[in-house]
């Protein structure tokens, strides 16, 4: 068996919240060694963004909560405050060493402390510098701060996504998780995964990768987004309906619902069959995608009437013969007791101080020859912080025992 795709690499992580943290933990998850900076007393923003948070031997609360867990497996945490100057040279000590270094400050923020690209690039010149912001690097908006649902409202996702207009509860709506910080972590991945193969074949070069949510949300819209640049006209909101083939949607059955997507006419010819109206299919009105797309309403209501006469699973079942692609609509306690979820192993327990058995997600990529066999808990507060600056920088526990009792780290 190979090593992780990543072993060797070492990544310096002053990113906190949540884009950057899941990119740093995808980083780590695939070998990357991982060394993530908090501030000493608070750490990482996200630690306070409970409950619930995981107790401690005694029953107490600590600040390990559900937002930090999720996004800082695979890695050490170090705390060192770069407000003084002692704690930034410990920065740019530990800077010369690694292959990345990542943050997520407001922009302009970390060249006060001499730890922005040019200052980093001069004692690493090889260095990946990747910057994740929420408007960018530059722009009249690069100063601003803002979190996920402000990029869904501002980048037009929410405009796109909520009850249709003329049902109960139409307008604009925010997607349940936060998609834009997850999408933008992916995007943060794939641009110093690219970032450090054209350093490999272009002499050790380094760059500065600058990546936002803004950004990350407008590309997202893809088709939505196109539809408006060649006709002008945005799209309306769908609620569960699909956005092709008609019909597609979520259908109430006798004891719960069902997402149903039909994507051509044989599928629905099919579908026809199974819900005991095959005459459906050789209606003028419905023949094809385009007349059903025109008749959208009344087939939409013909097939709700259709699918409440049974279960779920009576359901299911029968469309999975003839390969209509459909399922439940699953909470979170259903999906993590489906078979094919507990099949592909996408929870797994780790070792936690607070927890012997921490259920955690685990990253969504599978390899044949180099697969992802550790998974280490996400780090108390400064749980690393002595073992990293003795092991890395030589810091003897004299100097270490010193630089704790003044706040440094």
């Amino acid at each position: 068996m190979s090593a992780l795709p990543l072993s060797g690499i070492k990544i310096l992580d002053l990113t906190r919240v949540l884009a950057g943290p899941l990119s740093s933990q995808m980083l780590g998850d695939l070998g990357a060694e991982v060394i993530k900076i908090e501030r000493p007393g608070t750490g990482d923003e996200a630690r306070a963004f409970g409950p619930p948070y995981l107790s401690d031997l005694k029953g107490k609360e600590n600040n390990n909560n559900s937002f930090y867990l999720c996004a800082n497996r695979n890695k050490k945490s170090v705390t060192v405050n770069i407000a003084q100057s002692e704690g930034q040279d410990i920065i740019c000590a530990l800077a010369k060493d690694v292959d990345v270094f990542m943050e997520n400050y407001k922009v302009g923020n970390l060249k006060r402390y001499g730890l922005d690209y040019e200052s980093i690039k001069k004692i690493n010149p090889g260095i990946i510098y990747c910057s994740v912001t929420g408007f960018g690097q530059t722009g009249p908006y690069a100063p601003r701060a803002g979190y996920d649902a402000v990029f869904q409202a501002m980048g037009g996702l929410m405009s796109v996504t909520g009850h249709m207009d003329g049902e109960p509860g139409a307008g604009p709506m925010k997607a349940g998780p936060s998609i834009v910080d997850y999408m933008t972590g992916l995007n943060t991945s794939i641009g110093i995964l690219s970032a450090l193969y054209h350093r490999k074949v272009n002499d050790g070069a380094g760059q500065h990768i600058d990546v936002c949510l803004f950004d990350t949300v407008i590309a997202s819209l893809s088709h939505h987004l196109q539809i408006f640049l060649i006709n002008g006209k945005s799209p309306p909101r769908r609620g569960t309906r699909g956005n092709g083939g008609v019909p597609a949607g979520v259908f109430r059955c006798a004891d719960g619902e069902l997402m149903l997507v039909i994507g051509n006419d044989g599928q629905f010819a099919r579908t026809c069959a199974v819900l005991g109206a095959p005459e459906l299919a050789s209606n003028p009105k419905f023949i094809k995608n385009e007349d059903r797309v025109i008749n959208e309403e009344e087939i939409m209501a013909i097939f709700t009437e259709l699918f409440s006469k049974n279960t779920v699973e009576h359901w299911v079942g029968k469309l999975e013969e003839p390969g209509i692609p459909c399922g439940p609509v699953n909470d979170f306690a259903q999906v993590l007791d489906d078979p094919h979820v507990q099949a592909r192993c996408m929870r797994l327990k780790v070792k936690h101080r607070f927890e012997p058995e921490l259920s955690l997600i685990r990253n969504a990529l599978t390899f044949s020859e180099t697969p992802i066999t550790e998974y280490r808990a996400p780090p108390l507060l400064g749980e690393n912080t002595l073992d990293v600056l003795g092991s890395n920088l030589g810091y003897n526990a004299a100097k270490l025992q010193d630089l704790k009792k003044r706040g440094v780290i």
